[in-house]
């Protein structure tokens, strides 16, 4: 797309809306691009990407350009990221914006800090270094600027995955199956796919590979009794109840009714029928302590920074801090401990964040596995190998995608003790 001046000015005003991130980006976009309806779908692409490779590099363009105003940070970004050339901004800029520019495309983020190389705040960064080497971080980070790809889960309830790729390659759409999860496909070229057949008839669905990967690790069986503890919209819940075939009973609590109400469309496209979404107050609401000692399966996708998800919500990075990582790990204890009530004897649970702190995940079950010894930590690439997937992170699954081309997932598997 060619930069006129009014794209200029329209991406500079979405980026002042987006830029003081007192809400997620991705929100404040939304509400930017309802109130500019003479946006057509190819400008609100172009400005979405535009805001979403600067947040990305934020602290090496504000570093680079010694400025946090939005004007500057748009110019640097489209001649550092985006490779524009002087030529091409010249009609669109001043003459000494095209000096200060040409200084800017000499700058190296190698030469910066370890922080603005790898686009963490300092606090992160000084967190990761307790267990983690500097060049590890650098990777780490630099995986993260990168945008995500498309992932889509086939519902199996109502298709396999070869008809979907057959489907979509008929339709000129880039696509390959994904190489962990057998239901997942790959979508490298990003299309409108809420618009596709496929997805309005409910037989795929968006989801993260990683995020797939947590359904085969519960591995619930047909007639399980499961809970999707902090299910959100669902798309961890319609996976369980494709993989039990519409049979059994699939509990999705969540505490918030505009989440579950955003399922609800979803499950209608779905086919399924054996699910059951309920809103709870906390976790110690009677409608989950009913269920004490009653269920097969429980799925705690716990509350977490979401800093895995970086590459799709860069903005976290600025929303986060170390006193709400200390909030999230007093909530991510208590709500397994409360989940971890409603096992039969021999069930399973499986505890995951979309987080790669080490506090948010690992220290958080090695604590409730002092406080509860009847459970015990099951391996997750055994549990992966029984699902066919030929996946070993060790004991518990840990995807990165610097490895694995996921965002940055953490899951453990638990089992009750029979008495």
């Amino acid at each position: 797309m060619r930069l006129t001046p009014d794209h200029l000015d329209m991406t500079i005003a979405a980026l002042r809306a987006v830029l003081p991130l007192e809400h997620p980006a991705d929100a404040i976009l939304r509400h930017f691009f309802r109130d500019s309806p003479e946006l057509g779908s190819n400008d609100r692409a172009f400005i979405s990407g535009i805001v979403f490779g600067i947040l990305r590099h934020r602290f090496f363009l504000e570093h680079a350009a010694n400025t946090t105003s939005p004007r500057p940070l748009l110019l640097a970004y489209l001649v550092k990221f985006q490779g524009m050339n002087m030529r091409e901004l010249t009609p669109l800029v001043s003459e000494s914006e095209v000096k200060w520019l040409t200084g800017i495309k000499a700058e190296t983020p190698e030469s910066q800090p370890l922080a603005i190389q790898a686009e963490f705040p300092e606090w992160l960064v000084d967190k990761l270094r307790g267990g983690m080497t500097d060049p590890d971080i650098l990777s780490l980070g630099r995986s993260l600027q990168q945008p995500a790809s498309l992932d889509l889960r086939v519902n199996t309830l109502l298709t396999n995955r070869d008809e979907v790729l057959a489907t979509l390659k008929k339709d000129g759409i880039e696509c390959e199956a994904t190489p962990l999860s057998p239901s997942g496909i790959r979508l490298p070229g990003k299309p409108t796919i809420n618009r596709h057949e496929l997805f309005l008839t409910g037989r795929v669905e968006v989801q993260d590979e990683g995020s797939q990967l947590l359904g085969y690790l519960l591995a619930p069986k047909r007639n399980d009794m499961i809970v999707d503890f902090c299910a959100g919209a669902g798309g961890k819940t319609l996976m369980l109840g494709a993989l039990m075939h519409s049979q059994g009973r699939v509990y999705a609590f969540d505490i918030s009714e505009n989440r579950l109400n955003n399922l609800k469309p979803r499950l209608k496209r779905s086919g399924l029928s054996n699910l059951h979404p309920q809103r709870i107050s906390n976790e110690n609401d009677i409608k989950v302590k009913r269920l004490t000692g009653k269920i097969d399966r429980v799925l705690v996708d716990a509350p977490c920074s979401g800093l895995g998800t970086l590459r799709r919500n860069p903005d976290l990075k600025w929303r986060q801090s170390p006193q709400s990582i200390e909030d999230l790990k007093r909530k991510q204890s208590s709500i397994l401990a409360s989940a971890s009530n409603l096992l039969k004897p021999g069930g399973r649970l499986v505890y995951a964040t979309c987080s790669f702190l080490p506090e948010e995940n690992q220290e958080i079950i090695e604590r409730f596995l002092t406080d509860h010894p009847r459970y015990s930590l099951l391996n997750c690439a055994d549990l992966l190998s029984q699902q066919k997937i030929p996946l070993d992170t060790g004991r518990y699954l840990q995807l990165s995608p610097t490895l694995h081309g996921t965002d940055c997932f953490f899951a453990a598997a638990l089992e009750l003790a029979v008495k």
